[in-house]
């Protein structure tokens, strides 16, 4: 028999819109001449965090990286006015396939009226901000966040107000006590040497709260400006007892994009909070140890600034520069490792040419700085030439 379940009967007036479907993205081809290095895995891009803070740790300077990481396929459509999809990936692998050229999902994101919900950009970032830059990383202070979420967006005309509860996913650090011995702290459990583990194998996140996020953006002439507020629960539990904590983390981050002499645009950012360096570009940490000893030793909330500045500025329709800079700075927690990431800058400028209306070619120019916690720092710059032919087929219908 046939088990297919049969669609519920049709209602008079309840008729489906047609479907617009549109397939875009571009294809896009890098060449990059590192003055000095980064780690091998991330040599397609600039990202603050990867460059060493001790000489040599990669090998001699100088390197010639090829590569067509960047580029990118999405699908995209609705059915009317109430209904709309996305679904896009590009060929940068991270995590498990970190320096891998490998298909990677950016957006999986679904709509029906103000309701949203998949994997989109955050509800705190703005995108808007992001500058006219060739390389892929981009500015290492800014707020930028691909997260899974459910969001609902209130009407309000042109201007918009939207909530979202997303998935959380702390970063934690166990800091100097990483390599420690579970048997070498004073308050060793008898059995320790059963265990035969180190204090960072035994602690991890514990996420049972979604994030919530709000978010205000006024548009206008003018461009636009944005305020975006978030808490979070940041849980956190010892494998071997089975305790568990959290500590609140909070933030904030107001941007704007401002329209100056017609195409031009500055992109400004701000971003402040404890615990939500996961929504950061880059060098994100939730919560570190706060004690150097390990029996008075808590988490605490990581306090992190992050600052955008970029301009924008398009010469005559063929030709235009974006030039700026963004920090990311770490407050130091006193259990943090000596090595660890505390702060980072970035800073640009290209010159882009636009031959016809779906080819950009363009050089850049990208100094970046990292400083460890324990006041270490190291430096890298480099020139990016860049390749990109868009395609779009335009509506399916």
């Amino acid at each position: 028999a046939d088990e297919t379940p049969a669609p519920p009967p049709s209602t008079e007036g309840d008729m489906l819109e047609p479907l617009s479907v549109k397939i875009y993205g571009f294809a896009m081809a890098d060449a990059i001449y590192d003055f000095k290095r980064v780690d091998p895995n991330w040599e397609d891009t600039l990202r603050v965090t990867t460059i060493p803070t001790r000489s040599g740790a990669y090998g001699e300077d100088g390197n010639f990286t090829f590569g067509v990481r960047q580029s990118r396929m999405g699908i995209s459509g609705d059915y009317g006015e109430d209904i709309s999809f996305l679904l896009e990936a590009e060929l940068f692998g991270v995590g498990g396939d970190e320096g891998q050229t490998t298909p990677r999902l950016r957006h999986a994101w679904a709509t029906y009226k103000n309701l949203g919900a998949g994997q989109y950009w955050s509800n705190f970032m703005d995108i808007d901000i992001f500058p006219n830059t060739i390389d892929y990383w981009g500015p290492t202070g800014m707020a930028f966040y691909r997260n899974q979420q459910i969001r609902y967006s209130f009407p309000m005309g042109e201007d918009e107000f939207s909530i979202s509860i997303e998935d959380p996913d702390t970063a934690l650090t166990v800091g100097r006590f990483r390599d420690l011995e579970l048997c070498d702290i004073p308050d060793a459990p008898p059995d320790c040497e059963s265990i035969e583990s180190t204090i960072g194998d035994l602690f991890q996140a514990h996420n049972d709260v979604p994030d919530f996020t709000a978010r205000y953006r006024n548009n206008g002439d003018f461009g636009h400006f944005q305020v975006a507020g978030m808490l979070r629960k940041l849980g956190f539990e010892r494998l071997d007892t089975g305790e568990k904590d959290h500590e609140l983390g909070w933030g904030f981050n107001t941007s704007a994009g401002l329209r100056l002499f017609k195409q031009d645009m500055l992109k400004l950012q701000l971003a402040y909070g404890e615990g939500i360096g996961n929504y950061m570009n880059d060098g994100g940490l939730d919560i570190a140890p706060d004690s150097r000893n390990p029996p008075r030793a808590n988490a605490e909330a990581v306090e992190l600034v992050g600052i955008s500045a970029y301009y924008d500025h398009y010469w005559n329709q063929r030709w235009s520069t974006s030039i700026g800079w963004s920090m990311t700075d770490l407050d130091k927690s006193d259990g943090m490792a000596d090595f660890e990431f505390a702060r980072g800058q970035i800073a640009q400028i290209n010159l882009l040419h636009y031959p016809s209306p779906n080819v950009l070619m363009g050089t850049e120019f990208s100094w970046g700085e990292r400083e460890d916690v324990n006041g270490n720092t190291g430096s890298d710059y480099r020139i990016q030439f860049s390749l990109k032919v868009n395609f779009d087929s335009g509506d399916l219908t």
